[in-house]
């Protein structure tokens, strides 16, 4: 193996190795106050340490040029990740002081808690940069993950995931288990776009990429116009909030997934613009 130093000297390593780094440190903060249970914590230390083991990876990779030897498309898996990356870091840069810093806030855990938080969201910001020095410049579809609607597609998932997050009970009426519906099939779909492209498999499709993510865009933004009605109609019809209404509380669950569904509803009307101009202009 050669080494490239170009992998640590070029603006998208440096911004690689200041996330390594930070989000070292953040998990490394978090754990030495041992007070990071429940799912939330969890959550928080799974997130640090995945970005800074698969960080660590493609430096690694990168550095010592063994990348071309994987059977996928590496433009496409980095971008992916450093945009995934970035929602993961921006969630958990918001979850982990809403849940676990009190207030007033004394002593030494709650001012390594503060601490974490502020290098969690530096950690985000360094993200932020890599997706933003990566992206595809206009014109270049080279690497589709690294243009908007590609970055739009690792969004749609991620904010697929976190609705799912909240999908704890539902009532059996027919309209809330249409946007499950709803909110299932698109991920699928979205999903397996991505896999597709970073696993180089996109010459097995009968049909143009391009021509095809217009008409599943249309679609997927037709259901979630559905969803975005339907959701908050059977959730909140008849229902009143509890007056115990704390974190676990459903009334703050289905409100987070009628904000959320708004939010991939937009990013699918984003994609279908980026989508149809990619096609005819």
């Amino acid at each position: 193996a050669t080494v490239n130093l170009r992998a640590v000297t070029s603006w998208v390593g440096i911004a690689r190795l200041f996330a390594i780094v930070l989000s070292c440190i953040a998990f490394s903060l978090v754990a030495s106050t041992r007070a990071f249970g429940g799912p939330y914590g969890t959550w928080c230390m799974f997130t640090w340490c995945f970005c800074f083991a698969v960080t660590l990876l493609v430096v690694l990779l990168e550095l010592l040029e063994l990348y071309p030897k994987l059977p996928l498309s590496w433009d496409d898996f980095t971008s992916a990740f450093s945009m995934l990356a970035t929602l993961m870091v921006f969630t958990t840069s918001v979850v982990f002081p809403s849940t676990f810093i009190d207030s007033p806030c004394s002593g030494s855990k709650c001012a390594r808690q503060a601490v974490a938080t502020t290098v969690s969201c530096l950690c985000f910001l360094a993200y932020a940069i890599e997706v933003g020095l990566t992206r595809a410049k206009p014109g270049d579809i080279s690497s589709f993950l690294s243009t908007v609607p590609g970055l739009l597609k690792v969004f749609e998932a991620y904010v697929a995931c976190l609705i799912f997050s909240l999908l704890d009970t539902f009532s059996s009426e027919a309209g809330l288990q249409w946007c499950v519906a709803v909110y299932s099939i698109c991920f699928i779909v979205t999903l397996l776009i991505i896999i597709f492209t970073i696993g180089r498999c996109l010459s097995y499709i009968p049909c143009p990429l391009e021509k095809m993510l217009v008409v599943y865009n249309t679609l997927a933004l037709v259901m979630y116009i559905t969803a975005t009605i339907l959701w908050p109609l059977y959730s909140f019809r008849g229902k009143s909030r509890p007056e115990s209404c704390g974190s676990d509380c459903w009334w703050n669950k289905h409100l987070g997934v009628t904000f959320l569904t708004i939010f991939n509803l937009i990013a699918y009307l984003v994609d279908l613009v980026y989508s149809t101009k990619m096609v005819f202009i």
